[in-house]
């Protein structure tokens, strides 16, 4: 029997191993647990999701909570070591950039217990961001390294990394976002969603701290989102984080034609993005999924680690610049539309791809 453990724990992370998880399970030979660490402890932020991506109860929640990047780390470690202590998994995989995913790949590789992380490769070159430090470390001790695009295998063979440890699998979050668009549909039917679903909006999610913890930033980015609602409505569902900014800076008052909304499911904001005008962000997933969707982008960043939904895709780097937002956001009302595709590998079956690597291994 093939023991495979699944480590997640923020959001991101269990859109990317629902799949893998799935096609894991047509496998006789394996047996499969799951661990979250807790790093996303709300309910609309976790719980929510298990039950809508289909993913079995964890096994184990470390339940580890907020805290520094340093705490978290640590305690994920501290309380990981101890689940792997009395057992020995044949493989853990990781997924992703949090915190979560370099802590657990540090306990593994201290145990001699081989790692595999699903998107590897990604960079944005601005160790500034703890997500890049993230990355690195991670993948420069894992053993298996499933990328989503070619730049992420140059990324990795740029740094060393031995081939034949690098498998281009394609992206996992799309195997996601795909099988659960029929779903998305029916949540037109909501409540919440039913004011917008025949009336052009703008979709924003922001949550960076480079955007969200300085005042000046965050009132110059509400400033643009409103000049952009005073063209069509902009509908923003504030991250926790976010909504805590607001608060403590008091920009939380009125802004016309900007709608403060309550955090949604992934399946809620999925069928919003799928009829948006444009979506502004900072999210690295969503520049991922707009791509796929033909949605505009406008992203909230001087880089990124997805480089390919700017070359190949409808994704439009503006900086960390208010006036370059609103101007672009006009750009694209007046009709002036960026137009690409969709990159290779990414049809859905990304995670079936990375089951089979897995199963034979």
């Amino acid at each position: 029997m093939l023991e495979i453990l699944h480590v997640v724990g923020a959001r991101p992370n269990f859109m990317k191993a629902a799949p893998v998880m799935r096609a894991l399970a047509g496998y006789g030979h394996v047996r499969q647990t799951l661990v979250h660490t807790g790093q996303h402890y709300d309910a609309n932020m976790s719980d929510v999701f298990f039950a809508q991506l289909g993913l079995p109860e964890p096994t184990v929640n470390l339940g580890v909570g907020s805290g520094s990047h340093a705490v978290q780390t640590a305690q994920i470690m501290l309380r990981f070591e101890a689940v792997v202590a009395g057992q020995r998994p044949d493989w853990v995989v990781v997924y992703g950039d949090v915190n979560s995913t370099v802590a657990v790949a540090l306990v593994c590789a201290k145990r001699l217990i081989p790692v595999a992380h699903v998107e590897a490769g990604l960079r944005s070159f601005d160790r500034t961001m703890p997500e890049e430090i993230n990355r690195v470390l991670t993948d420069q001790i894992a053993d298996l390294l499933f990328t989503p695009s070619a730049d992420g295998d140059a990324n990795l063979l740029r740094e060393g990394v031995a081939a034949t440890k690098i498998h281009r699998v394609g992206n996992v979050m799309i195997d996601t976002l795909v099988r659960l668009l029929p779903a998305a549909a029916t949540c037109w039917e909501t409540e919440r969603l039913r004011p917008w679903q025949d009336r052009p909006y703008a979709l924003v999610t922001l949550h960076r701290p480079a955007n969200v913890d300085d005042p000046t930033m965050l009132g110059g980015l509400l400033s643009a989102l409103a000049a952009i609602g005073r063209r069509l409505p902009v509908l923003f569902p504030v991250h926790p984080r976010t909504r805590q900014r607001l608060e403590d800076f008091g920009l939380g008052t009125a802004w016309p034609g900007l709608h403060l909304l309550e955090p949604l499911s992934y399946l809620e904001f999925l069928a919003l993005q799928t009829r948006a005008t444009l979506v502004i962000t900072d999210s690295g997933g969503i520049q991922e999924e707009t791509t796929y969707l033909g949605i505009p982008c406008l992203t909230v960043r001087d880089n990124t680690e997805r480089p390919i939904t700017v070359d190949m895709g409808t994704n439009i780097l503006v900086g960390r610049d208010p006036a370059r937002l609103q101007a672009e956001a006009y750009r694209i009302l007046d009709g002036d539309v960026k137009t690409g595709c969709v990159p290779p590998l990414w049809d859905g079956r990304a995670g079936e791809r990375v089951a089979a690597i897995l199963a034979r291994s």
